[in-house]
């Protein structure tokens, strides 16, 4: 699921993806998305993979991340362009702040944390990866076609009330735990308020 963005080019996913039994991730799933994509996992958008082995989320982690997201209010994502990373078709979500404000929240609290192991210096822009499975003699005819077809399915404006925390088993991305964030601020009323 977190190792897309390697698989068009033909690799195998623990080629440059070490994950272990264990290991977790943050994501915001979209399942308004789920009919465009093409990748063999759900639709989202990654707030940070990797995050500590599941074996150090204890009673005191899972307070802190708690706390942590509670702070952000929940937010609408706009998916309304497609771009492409080598081998990636995905689609842009708008506004980018709200999920890079998760990551940086994230990294400050646990600044050992490197997105994306570091491959990709910095990390990548967040998005929403529609198809991952050509390579580079395929991808523009192919990548084209499909962004032909799925663009009169766009906009999608898509309401993100909590993040996911996902973990590896050895075969898939299982859900672990759902971190709600707050409700975001309306005129009249005192502060945010916990989803629910």
């Amino acid at each position: 699921m977190i190792a897309e963005e390697n698989e068009g080019q033909g690799e195998r996913e623990t080629d440059r993806w070490p994950d272990i039994p264990g290991d977790t991730a943050f994501t915001i799933k979209i399942p308004e998305a789920d009919p465009l994509v093409r990748a063999e996992f759900p639709a989202h958008v990654t707030v940070l993979y990797p995050f500590v082995h599941e074996s150090r989320i204890d009673a005191q982690v899972h307070r802190e991340l708690s706390g942590l997201f509670a702070k952000h209010d929940s937010f609408v994502l706009t998916f309304a362009e497609f771009d492409r990373y080598p081998g990636v078709l995905y689609l842009d979500p708008r506004p980018h702040d709200p999920v890079k404000s998760l990551t940086v929240d994230l990294t400050q609290r646990w600044p050992e944390l490197v997105p994306y192991r570091g491959l990709f210096g910095a990390g990548l822009d967040p998005h929403l990866t529609v198809a991952n499975g050509e390579g580079p003699a395929t991808q523009d005819a192919a990548y084209d076609a499909l962004q032909a077809e799925l663009a009169p399915l766009l906009p999608l404006r898509c309401h993100v009330h909590a993040v996911q925390l996902i973990v590896w088993d050895g075969e898939r991305w299982r859900d672990r735990i759902e971190y709600p964030l707050a409700r975001a601020s309306t005129p009249g009323r005192a502060g945010p308020h916990q989803m629910r």
